[in-house]
């Protein structure tokens, strides 16, 4: 197995500058640097990891707590992170917290057991706990997808898509189509998502000169079970509404069981729109109208954002949030759309 040494007599460097190249800890001309990559994938040279971190105290890795997994959504952010990690060199280490504060700080105690150079983490509804340990630990992070509130929001930087103005677009669509009882399916109490889209649905009914009723807001856990049981609450009010928005994309598929059990047609008896576009949505019948979030943008935005932090520690904490698309298909009851004229920047 070629070693360091093979490497600099190859390109006629010393094992310092091979060094250099390999961890970036001091400058070295372009065509040094060139001779010693060339070097290194004609040897076929694997730098050894381990011994490098003892030396750097960095072991170019990753900890991402992110729970459902299973979820699109949150598949396609891992994605974005894991590409943005390997862009630049770090590996990745995943762990589910299930969306419970006790597991979710367990988790992120393993992952920095594992010597992680910083943390991507999703946090849960009640992530006091993950905040305590994070602050005592000095653990550099990026939250993700959720807000952490603003007592906390100066120690950490953090990254989203918007919520409360696509949500709003939503409405806005619907109560121009003449609907004046629009339900929302909302997520688990304490996420920000979920309250951010709860402002923007009152927003959107505001928007319109209509009050809001507040039996028109139920909570779906952010899950489809939650949802379908959520679903049929709204159905079974005396003045159901004639349109739903869903907030998020497991949720839409236990709104629609819901409504199929109860034998309803999208869009003919009740519209939907809903929060989170996803693969099959185009496959639906009818088409689900949906926001699409940037997810894989957010994943690689995530990893940029920690990598920023770990080369500059005091820099101060900053919230990057994306802008989502508004995806015109038939749920709502509109006519189809042609394909390259269904996208437009959400509001």
């Amino acid at each position: 197995m070629p070693t360091m040494a093979d490497v600099a007599r190859d390109a006629g460097v010393s094992v310092a500058t091979v060094s250099h190249v390999l961890n970036d800890t001091r400058p070295v001309l372009p065509h040094t640097r060139q001779a010693v990559l060339d070097a290194i994938d004609r040897l076929g040279y694997t730098p050894n990891s381990l011994a490098r971190s003892l030396v750097t105290a960095r072991t170019r890795s990753i900890g991402l707590a992110v729970s459902a997994i299973s979820n699109p959504y949150f598949t396609e952010i891992l994605q974005g992170v894991e590409a943005g990690a390997l862009e630049h060199g770090y590996s990745l280490l995943i762990a589910d917290p299930h969306d419970d504060p006790e597991h979710e700080r367990k988790v992120v105690q393993l992952l920095l057991e594992r010597r992680v150079d910083g943390m991507i983490v999703a946090p849960s509804a009640d992530p006091r706990a993950l905040l305590a340990y994070l602050r005592r630990h000095h653990v550099p992070t990026v939250f993700l997808d959720r807000l952490v509130d603003d007592e906390a929001a100066p120690h950490f930087d953090q990254v989203c898509a918007a919520s409360a103005e696509p949500t709003t677009r939503l409405v806005t669509h619907l109560t121009e189509l003449g609907h004046r009882r629009i339900g929302l399916v909302a997520g688990r109490h304490g996420l920000s998502t979920t309250s951010e889209r709860i402002t923007g649905y009152r927003h959107g009914l505001a928007h319109a000169g209509l009050a809001h009723d507040e039996r028109l807001i139920v909570h779906g856990d952010s899950e489809s079970a939650g949802a379908e049981r959520a679903t049929a609450a709204l159905l079974s009010l005396a003045a159901p509404p004639t349109a739903l928005v869903t907030a998020n994309n497991a949720m839409t598929i236990g709104a629609l069981r819901a409504l199929r059990e109860r034998g309803l047609s999208v869009p003919d008896d009740i519209a939907l729109c809903c929060f989170d576009d996803f693969a099959w949505a185009d496959l639906f019948a009818p088409r689900l109208t949906a926001i699409a979030q940037p997810s894989r943008e957010i994943g690689a935005q995530a990893v940029r954002v920690l990598l920023d932090r770990l080369a500059e520690p005091d820099r101060p904490a900053r919230t990057v949030r994306l802008d989502c698309s508004f995806v015109h298909r038939t749920s709502c009851g509109c006519p189809d759309q042609l394909p390259n004229a269904s996208k437009g920047t959400a509001s």
